[in-house]
């Protein structure tokens, strides 16, 4: 996989450990982009020792509470499956903060703290090696019920979409797409995140979003006709 000007192929391309920028909410995925917006102190200094090196960081939720609430404190635990992103873009404001885009290599499992000495925290990680290769099958993807579904969302909340652009893409920078820009929890967000493959991602994104529509517009079946 190609990401910004490095390749990753083989498990020697990716580190050993990482430091993790944890964050709610935020849904990063192999081939897609996150921009973010640094300005605590530890997370600058995290910025600042990737650039310097690799320019790897882990994106990673806060660990989900029964409820699918994040769980809060300083040392919060944190959610055991994230995702590698490569600082792809970065601008200095004037005022002390950074401005990033992060483009997804792989996800990961957390498997153990490594105390460094940073205001940040570091991980040793266990890539999903199958995420540098991009061969899930994308003819598995029922494209027809997902755009389906996605119009119906569309029309429900009077939004509109660039449907040329929308067709031309292809079925994993749909689905992938579909998923990072979706309006939902963090729970929801995380089943995204750790689906298995390509086909199951396009189906959770196709359940989520049926169960969004009947909760918040009534009938799902009427409105999805």
């Amino acid at each position: 996989m190609h990401v910004g000007n490095a390749r990753y192929v083989k498990r020697e391309d990716l580190p050993e450990t990482v430091p993790v920028f944890p964050l709610t909410g935020a849904l990063l995925l192999p081939g897609g982009q996150l921009p973010l917006n640094i300005f605590e102190p530890r997370y600058l200094a995290m910025f600042d020792a990737a650039l310097a090196g690799d320019r790897l960081i882990g994106i990673v939720q806060p660990s989900l509470l029964e409820a699918g609430e994040p769980a809060e404190g300083p040392r919060l635990p944190l959610s055991t499956v994230g995702c590698i992103g490569r600082i792809t873009s970065f601008a200095e404001t004037g005022d002390g903060r950074y401005i990033t885009s992060i483009s997804g290599v792989c996800r990961f499992r957390l498997l153990n703290e490594i105390g460094q000495g940073h205001p940040y925290r570091t991980f040793k990680i266990a890539p999903f090696m199958a995420d540098l290769s991009a061969e899930d099958d994308e003819s598995a993807v029922d494209r027809v019920e997902l755009l389906r579904v996605f119009r119906a969302y569309l029309d429900a909340n009077k939004l509109e979409a660039d449907w040329e652009s929308v067709e031309r893409a292809g079925n994993r920078t749909l689905v992938n797409s579909l998923s990072m820009m979706s309006p939902f929890g963090p729970a929801e967000k995380q089943a995204l995140l750790e689906a298995p493959d390509l086909k199951t991602r396009a189906e959770t994104l196709i359940a989520i979003t049926e169960i969004l529509l009947a909760r918040d517009f009534g009938d799902s079946d009427t409105i999805l006709q």
